[in-house]
């Protein structure tokens, strides 16, 4: 039933992901923005629905309060990374547009990449790692102006369930030279979405937003430390059974 639920799901975002992504690259030649983005997460909130439709995949979201208000209230979240499903749930989640810093060879995925070619994004290249770091601020900061948030995953890449990566400094970094408020997320993903998994199983995907880190005058290494401290202990709280206690 797995493998069938699994493969539905996968079709569901096939038939759906191209012609949406035909429908925001034509509006884009008028469209552009804010509006844009909001096109974008109408199909990122199918692939959810779909997920807890075909899945059974739920989403129990604590922290709300934690989130800044005001339209151009700045932020930056980091998150935990364990699978795709926090990269397409994110979007639906968050009361601002998100910028994504991802690398450039995403915009080569047909329909998928092109659209997201169109938003209002960061893409790096990774060959030229101080050149990309400069753009990431230069970029950053107009759009938080605007009242884009900036959304990272520090690990770089997706995590195993109950396994810890390497916290790299490119959020926190991003948060001192902006002067924005570092918001970190803890999510249980793995849980019914493992890494580079195919079959998916039921159940909730716990979703904890912390609160604000200021980063104004902070060190950006003690500053992810702090991120890295509370995340890893939240994932702890929410999916102990991925953590097992030292003997």
């Amino acid at each position: 039933m797995a493998v069938l639920r699994s493969c539905l799901h996968m079709l569901w975002m096939l038939v759906t992901v191209i012609p949406w992504g035909i429908i925001m690259l034509v509006a884009s030649i008028r469209v552009r923005g804010k509006p844009l983005w909001w096109m974008a997460v109408r199909w990122l909130s199918w692939a959810i629905g779909g997920a807890r439709v075909l899945l059974g995949i739920r989403t129990h979201v604590i922290g709300w309060d934690n989130l800044p208000t005001g339209d151009t209230a700045p932020a930056i979240l980091l998150v935990k990374h364990q699978s795709t499903f926090e990269t397409f749930l994110m979007p639906t989640l968050m009361p601002h547009p998100l910028a994504y810093v991802f690398k450039k060879e995403l915009l080569y995925v047909p329909f998928f990449g092109w659209a997201m070619g169109r938003l209002d994004m960061i893409h790096i290249d990774r060959s030229q790692r101080a050149e990309s770091f400069a753009k990431v601020v230069e970029q950053g900061k107009r759009l938080l102006a605007q009242g884009i948030w900036v959304i990272m995953f520090p690990e770089g890449t997706r995590i195993p369930r109950g396994q810890t990566g390497t916290y790299k400094l490119g959020g926190t970094r991003l948060a001192v030279a902006t002067g924005a408020p570092v918001i970190p997320v803890a999510v249980t993903s793995a849980k019914c979405w493992p890494r580079k998994a195919f079959i998916k199983t039921p159940g909730v995907v716990e979703v904890s937003i912390g609160k604000p880190i200021p980063s104004e005058g902070r060190d950006p290494k003690e500053l992810m430390t702090e991120v890295q401290t509370w995340i890893e202990a939240e994932m702890r709280r929410l999916d102990p059974e991925a953590y097992p206690a030292k003997g």
